[in-house]
């Protein structure tokens, strides 16, 4: 009998050609302008009630805060509605192609940040809701995000389509070249700020581009830290309040908060490498605060550690609760028993450089986390302000992340197969992202409507 291990030496590996192949046999299953449509089903859950039970478990006191925060605009409220969206894209067509797939794929989900090395890269950069998927799913979330944004800024349907059809071209031209590296190449790769930055020929652009470089490149590591967020006080530091968003539950003075956070925090170390483990021991854990951030996030429980150094030197870990994907319905159950590890599986999957302190941990009464560092070194995408060419200037790179995150689960040759050369699928996801954002008004019209009826607190 043949050990596991022959038989693995013996396993025939399917040429990029033959992988094209298999990808465009797939045509005639699942056509590429079949994912063009999209228009609610019979028997569509209500968006209101959607969210009401993915309030399950939240920290009750907050949800005011994420209401408001989705109120805003239909642009806030569709960073929030990842199972709603999920639900939907459930029931579109599908090639069976699944990657690691982000599972919250939208436009500000993506961003600039430093790598353990201190270069700057573009990467995604949040993870709650990864899960292995069909590839389709990210990509049509993201580029809907685009016409979402786009409608928020007034530029216009054309604008907006146009921005929506150029992440779609990007993501399948980049596909397209990944399927011919060497794997071990995909996962050497990754997108500098410096080379994303020369992707465009608008002076505007770069010339913003490099502000953002200088800004960000000419700090050092102890500079970067906030500095309002820590005082001193009665001779040690602690996490300055700032209610509602930051805020103590208990003093980490208490005998017994302190013995909760420890255990969990020596679980956290034990998800560690040993390298890290030297590293982490390096320093000491003085506090711990509630933090609220995000749309989607608010109301799970999210805090932030404060760590200070031999030199006095502080380090920030947030720790965040993290509970079945929202792709879970419909893509199957995590392999993992710990939420918080199969977001940090799944991060270390997609991302080129993940976090040296990237890690996860189990508190009270069962409950996952993940823990990372807040990121000393990050440029966060503001879509408010970008024009028409902007838009369509960042689709193209959105995409061209995407695509490199999912290529890195091994399946590039096959997905590029599928896409082809021509702009059959781009137009087709532009066409549902567009109909999609009129979905994502509807849904947002139905909040706006519960909150003036009462049904829904609020605060803004």
């Amino acid at each position: 009998m043949k050990t596991a291990k022959h038989s693995r030496l013996e396993k025939r590996v399917l040429t990029v050609e033959e992988q094209r192949a298999e990808g465009k046999t797939l045509r005639a299953k699942v056509p590429r302008a079949s994912h063009a449509s999209w228009k609610p089903p019979d028997g569509r859950a209500d968006p209101v009630k959607m969210l009401r039970r993915s309030d399950a478990g939240r920290m009750e006191e907050l949800l005011p805060i994420r209401y408001g925060r989705m109120l805003e605009s239909p642009f806030t409220f569709y960073r929030g509605a990842a199972a709603i969206m999920a639900a939907d894209l459930a029931r579109t067509p599908s090639t069976g192609i699944r990657v690691q797939s982000c599972g919250d794929c939208h436009l500000l989900n993506i961003g600039a940040f430093g790598t353990p090395e201190r270069r700057l890269i573009i990467d995604i950069n949040d993870f709650d809701e990864t899960l292995p998927a069909p590839f389709e799913w990210d990509i049509k979330r993201l580029a809907a995000s685009f016409v979402v944004a786009g409608r928020n800024n007034r530029l216009g349907e054309g604008k907006c389509r146009d921005a929506a059809e150029a992440c779609v071209r990007s993501y399948r031209k980049h596909m397209d070249e990944f399927a011919e590296m060497h794997m071990i190449d995909v996962w050497y790769a990754s997108h500098t700020i410096e080379s994303v930055a020369n992707l465009t020929d608008n002076k505007d652009l770069r010339q913003r581009a490099a502000a953002n470089i200088r800004r960000a490149s000419g700090k050092s590591a102890g500079d970067l830290h906030t500095p309002e967020l820590i005082e001193e006080k009665n001779g040690r530091y602690r996490i300055k309040d700032a209610p509602p968003l930051i805020f103590h539950l208990r003093e980490f003075t208490d005998k017994h908060t302190r013995e909760v956070v420890n255990a969990s925090f020596a679980l956290y170390r034990k998800s560690l490498s040993h390298d890290r483990r030297v590293l982490l021991d390096a320093y000491r854990l003085v506090d711990i605060a509630v933090k609220v951030v995000g749309v989607g996030s608010v109301g799970r429980r999210c805090f932030v550690l404060l760590l200070i150094g031999p030199k006095g030197a502080p380090l920030y870990l947030q720790v965040k609760e993290a509970v079945p994907s929202v792709l879970e319905p419909y893509a199957g159950a995590s392999v993992f028993p710990n939420h918080g590890q199969r977001v940090v599986v799944g991060q270390r999957i997609m991302q080129a450089a993940s976090d040296i302190f990237l890690g996860w941990t189990e508190g009270q009464k069962g409950r996952q986390f993940y823990i990372r560092q807040l990121r000393e070194i990050k440029i966060k995408p503001i879509p408010e302000l970008w024009d028409a060419p902007a838009m369509k200037y960042m689709a193209g790179v959105c995409g061209m992340v995407l695509a490199r995150a999912h290529a890195r689960s091994g399946f590039a040759a096959r997905i590029a197969g599928y896409l082809g050369g021509k702009d059959t699928f781009d137009k087709a996801v532009s066409d549902f992202s567009v109909s999609y954002a009129d979905q994502n008004e509807r849904d947002h019209a139905a909040l706006v409507k519960a909150v003036r009826a009462g049904k829904i607190h609020v605060s803004t």
